[in-house]
């Protein structure tokens, strides 16, 4: 038993959220999947408390065909007009809940509500309600069907769309790689304390502007690592600015119970100027 810990201990010091280096996006994945099942990190996020949201008329759930011969979700929450601008939410590790729901609405509101919101499901239908039940869905969540989902939306979306993503925690992760992934047609990523990307080679086709909200009090994400993204993204030309905020990590996701208003009303004023900036709402 002892030896079988010593092992477990030895893998989680390689994970490059606590600072140190991957080497390519298969050991990336692989980290976060490790990192889905660590007790320290599951204790970073109480459990949501219950909640249902009635989605306004228009918004609703959609499918698209992916790569890999399955089915993408995403709830989409259209423009009352056609509109050349859309927005990419991505869910943090409890999945597409109630909570992302309201969020996307929300974020489209708040832009003026002339752009398109998707909030994609990366969990495929798939929610957790515990830490537990959390951990097992994004440990069982590889690169490749995460990819096959972003690419499955975004070419739902189509190419004539200018697009911003926007993520909390594994979903700014995720938020990272799907700027990465649209390309040309990204001109902006938000992510809130996403685990920066390590794979200079999944870093340098980026085409989008970052915007990263770290709070200075979080345990799984060191700052160094949050640097070292700043130094690489600013390399391929894109700018990247940094907000801190005296919080822990996953003080701004929704469905956290001890989410912290007064931060997550200065870090939205830094979010609504960038995604206003950068999409030209």
């Amino acid at each position: 038993m002892k030896t079988t810990r010593l092992l477990f201990l030895c893998i989680l010091m390689t994970i490059p959220f606590f600072g140190s280096k991957a080497q390519n996006c298969c050991v990336k994945q692989t980290n976060m999947q490790l990192l889905a099942l660590n007790a320290d990190f599951k204790a970073l996020h109480a459990a949501p408390e219950p909640f249902e949201y009635t989605p306004k008329a228009g918004s609703k759930m959609i499918e698209f065909p992916t790569s890999d011969g399955k089915k993408g979700r995403a709830f989409y929450v259209p423009s009352q007009k056609p509109v050349s601008k859309v927005l990419i939410v991505f869910h943090e590790w409890w999945g597409l809940n109630d909570y992302i729901k309201q969020e996307a609405e929300r974020w489209q509101e708040k832009l003026g509500g002339n752009i398109d919101v998707y909030a994609i499901d990366l969990y495929d239908g798939q929610v957790g309600t515990t830490p537990d039940e959390a951990g097992k869905l994004m440990h069982a969540l590889t690169q490749q069907r995460g990819d096959a989902i972003i690419k499955g939306l975004l070419q739902k979306i189509g190419s004539s769309k200018q697009i911003a993503t926007l993520g909390w925690c594994m979903g700014g992760s995720w938020s990272f790689t799907g700027a990465v992934a649209a390309g040309r047609q990204c001109v902006g990523c938000v992510m809130y304390y996403g685990f920066p990307e390590q794979d200079i080679k999944r870093i340098k086709p980026l085409q989008a502007n970052v915007l990263y909200i770290r709070g200075d009090k979080d345990k799984s994400i060191s700052e160094d690592a949050v640097l070292q993204l700043q130094k690489q993204v600013q390399a391929t030309g894109r700018s990247f600015e940094l907000h801190h905020f005296d919080a822990p990590h996953a003080f701004a996701n929704p469905s956290n119970p001890a989410y912290d208003k007064d931060m997550v009303a200065e870090a939205e004023t830094f979010t609504l100027d960038f995604l206003r900036k950068n999409l030209r709402l």
